[in-house]
């Protein structure tokens, strides 16, 4: 799956509104305590449990009794969670934020950041309630989702906090890993918001491991993550292709394994040279790669004066 880019107005709308959370509670050092956003904004968290039906069906029946029923039919909360792995779910009637008690910490963190997202955006709420009129078409979900996790980045991130500490040294992948843990999010949400932030062409990939796949395991990349240049110049680059490449540089093994450079041809056929690396932390491969340059083609040409073969840098 590749990333959505949102319009510049779009994108500025939502962080407007995660500058005046951050600045109502006093401009906050990382790592930023959801629980004190959720504080401010009045919002109550519960948990359900993926793993036991009982339990899940038990906090459903609790949510449509207390009070007052939050949805016309709440069967199709349980039917959405168990087709879809719903791993948090936001429910703005009671302003409340279910997350899926068999979620790491860490993952916990980014789906109570996520809902929070949601319940930020005022114009999701018609579209979160379980007794909508019609299917929400594919992109509108999509868009929905990236408005909701812009948000929950620029939220756990202090907006431009971390990538300007992180770009304030060479960028590498070391860097991104303890920096996005200082922040106390999770090197997979650290390298979304480094590529997506990156002024130059560059990619992330969240895939298999690269030397123990078949081709019948399934999708191999899970996350194409690109910076805009790299997707409006690269277009014929597939995720395929460069998890192909992993493979020629990466050793056995956990944690690093290995680095090189690449060389991919843009849209108007001129090659460039990124810098790529990656590691594995138990569950998933992890890639960033880096511009370094433009390759210099050696171009043969006729020397007027002894009409001989000679090389020109271009």
């Amino acid at each position: 799956m590749q990333n959505f880019f949102l319009s510049e107005r779009t994108a500025q709308d939502i962080d407007r509104r995660v500058a005046k959370i951050l600045r109502d509670m006093g401009n906050p050092q990382p790592p930023l305590r959801l629980e004190e956003v959720r504080h401010l904004l009045e919002l109550d968290l519960g948990w359900y449990s993926s793993a036991d039906d009982g339990i899940l069906r038990e906090t459903l029946h609790r949510l449509t009794m207390a009070g007052k029923q939050i949805l016309d039919r709440p069967g199709l909360l349980l039917d959405a969670v168990k087709k879809f792995s719903l791993k948090a779910l936001w429910q703005p009637d009671r302003k409340r934020i279910l997350l899926d008690a068999e979620l790491p910490p860490l993952k916990q963190r980014w789906g109570e950041a996520h809902e929070i997202g949601h319940s930020i955006l005022d114009w999701h709420e018609p579209m979160t309630h379980g007794d909508q009129k019609q299917t929400l078409s594919y992109t509108c979900h999509q868009q929905l989702e990236a408005e909701a996790n812009f948000a929950a980045g620029r939220l756990t991130f202090l907006r431009d906090r971390f990538t300007e500490e992180l770009f304030s040294s060479p960028l590498t992948l070391d860097s991104v890993k303890t920096l996005s843990k200082s922040f106390g999010n999770t090197i997979t949400s650290g390298l979304w918001r480094t590529v997506e932030s990156l002024d130059a062409p560059g990619f992330a990939m969240i895939s298999q491991y690269p030397r123990s796949y078949s081709q019948t395991d399934g999708e191999l990349v899970r996350y194409f993550i690109q910076s805009r240049r790299f997707s409006r110049e690269f277009t014929g680059v597939t995720a395929s292709r460069l998890f192909e490449c992993l493979a020629s540089f990466c050793r056995p093994g956990n944690g690093p394994l290995g680095s090189s450079e690449i060389t991919l041809r843009d849209n108007n056929g001129t090659e460039h040279v990124f810098f790529i690396e990656c590691l594995f932390n138990r569950y998933d491969a992890l890639t960033l790669a880096t511009y370094v340059r433009a390759r210099t083609p050696l171009v043969s040409a006729l020397s007027p004066a002894t009409m001989q073969p000679r090389r020109l840098l271009h």
